[in-house]
């Protein structure tokens, strides 16, 4: 019995030894990004394979901008939207994780309650939702370079560890303009020129407060729950609370 007990603890041991290793090695270096722009993450390539998969021909328009040259009244639209404690946390807003899980945990109870489920401790938290408002600008950056879609607890932990290299390496305002310019803004629509350029025909530097807001409202779902074309009522009411909210952003780098 304990000669296989040792066996199993040492097939454990050289599981976990394999595994570390191999992220190790895959671990992206996030100390080129101080200095080097990004062409292409992790989510656009994602979408090219989708592209391609679908029998459509690949399609990606970035345009790459320095922050400086990124109004910052898309900016403000941007933190208002997203992380409106950006400035204040070290990738973690611990206060959002805590109001994204009460809120999931009112959600799932209500939904039980509506399904004829009467016992408070037989429900499971709306996941999704929750992992939604709890993520600051610095884990949606890493998740968009350098993870997959998938959902899962181990993409959870490498998106964890990611941002907080990300924070210690780069400043505030570097993460930021990785951001800007990398994120999703419709069908093959990355980074914040190429959307100004396609919603406005304009350059980022020249977007007014109202335009920046339909940008930002855009940005959790262009695709589908946000997009201009499917749903613009609801982009124009996200517009309308974001537009509120960008007042009380400064930019503190």
């Amino acid at each position: 019995m304990w000669y296989w007990t040792k066996v199993l603890f040492l097939i454990l041991v050289g599981a976990v030894v394999v595994w570390l290793a191999y992220e190790a090695i895959t671990f992206p270096n996030i100390s080129k990004l101080r200095t080097e722009n990004p062409t292409t993450s992790s989510l656009i390539e994602y979408r090219l394979a989708e592209q391609q998969k679908d029998g459509k021909e690949p399609h990606k328009y970035m345009i790459w901008q320095p922050i400086e040259q990124i109004s910052p009244n898309l900016q403000k639209a941007v933190l208002a939207g997203e992380d409106s404690h950006f400035f204040e946390h070290h990738g973690f807003d611990w206060d959002a994780i805590q109001k994204a899980w009460d809120e999931a945990q009112k959600e799932a109870e209500k939904e039980a309650k509506s399904e004829g489920d009467n016992d408070e401790n037989d429900w499971i938290p709306s996941l999704p939702s929750f992992k939604r408002g709890a993520s600051t600008i610095s884990q949606q950056l890493a998740k968009n370079l350098f993870l997959s879609e998938e959902r899962s607890f181990l993409r959870k932990g490498r998106e964890a560890v990611y941002t907080y290299f990300l924070e210690r390496e780069l400043g505030k305002k570097r993460i930021l303009e990785l951001y800007l310019n990398v994120i999703e803004w419709g069908d093959g629509i990355y980074g914040a020129e190429a959307a100004s350029r396609v919603y406005f025909k304009k350059s980022a530097s020249q977007l007014t407060p109202q335009e920046a807001a339909y940008l930002s409202a855009m940005i959790p779902s262009p695709l589908n729950v946000f997009n201009p074309t499917k749903n613009p009522k609801r982009l124009a009411r996200r517009q309308k609370i974001i537009l509120r909210g960008m007042n009380a952003i400064k930019l503190a780098y």
